[in-house]
């Protein structure tokens, strides 16, 4: 059987358990003094990552980094106020993603997925709920935003359908499926895929889905499959631009990732750092 993943053997595949991992020291600390500094400036954010996966199902995974959740503007206002206290930042994508910095250990900021279909809101913040992370009293994402969150991640080297059926498994009595649908909006089909999953994955528990959220999107689909739209733009970039690549790159189809990307990136051009409090980006 294989050995679950460690901070000494980072590349271990995943496997899940209840069994928690050590991490080291300096890992820890930098946590602590991450959330400690954003509570003390009551910054709104909500834990994410493994963090809240365990929350929400007991699932144990090793923890590389901790993962906070904000909107782009709330990271445009974070981000200085961190590296002023001595943390080094660095926006890796102002899509998504930023990082805070000590030594080899970090923290992401992220304020949505890399494709731009789904975005962080001050709603999901909101929703969060009260948890204790490395002794510190926060927020934990809650498992609708959590869901949304996992949506795209279905690449060919990192899939999350997994944690979005332990998810609802463990969260069903009280999930909010109103909630869940109007996170996935437009990409209801990603939804869907993922509750067939489930019912795959679970098949004595297809109740644990309201029948009238199975109705509802059974049926939105066979309408889509019914009356095709001619011209209906691929989409398939926005799962994963490197298994879709030669469709954009050959076959001449639309490059949606690219442009649900430039039209975020619009977005958040009003939400940079102020002059004189510029944070680094990746190169």
């Amino acid at each position: 059987m294989p050995e679950p993943p460690t901070a000494k053997n980072p590349d271990q595949l995943p496997v899940t358990s209840s069994v928690p991992s050590d991490l080291p020291e300096e890992q820890a600390a930098l946590f602590f003094q991450v959330l400690t500094l954003l509570e003390k400036k009551k910054i709104p954010y909500a834990v994410s990552g493994a963090i809240a996966l365990h929350q929400h199902t007991g699932i144990c995974r090793s923890i590389k980094d901790l993962d906070l959740f904000m909107t782009a503007q709330t990271a445009s206002q974070a981000l200085p106020y961190l590296q002023e206290r001595g943390l080094q930042c660095e926006v890796c994508d102002p899509v998504w993603l930023a990082k805070v910095r000590r030594g080899e250990f970090f923290v992401d900021l992220i304020t949505g997925m890399s494709n731009a279909a789904i975005v962080v809101e001050d709603s999901w913040i909101e929703r969060a709920i009260p948890g204790v992370v490395h002794g510190v009293k926060t927020r934990i994402l809650a498992p609708e935003e959590l869901v949304a969150s996992k949506l795209f991640v279905a690449r060919r080297e990192r899939f999350d359908g997994a944690d979005i059926a332990h998810i609802l498994y463990s969260t069903h009595a009280s999930f909010d499926w109103e909630r869940e649908v109007s996170l996935a909006g437009e990409h209801w089909e990603m939804l869907l895929w993922s509750l067939i999953l489930f019912r795959y994955v679970y098949p004595d528990k297809a109740h644990y889905v309201p029948i009238a959220i199975w109705r509802r999107l059974l049926r939105r689909f066979e309408n889509e499959i019914g009356s095709p739209r001619p011209g209906a733009r691929f989409r398939g970039s926005l799962v994963d631009e490197n298994m879709f690549a030669i469709d954009t790159n050959e076959w001449g189809l639309i490059n949606l990732l690219e442009e649900s990307r430039k039209q975020r990136l619009a977005e958040i051009e009003s939400l940079e750092a102020p002059p004189g409090h510029a944070v680094p980006r990746a190169s």
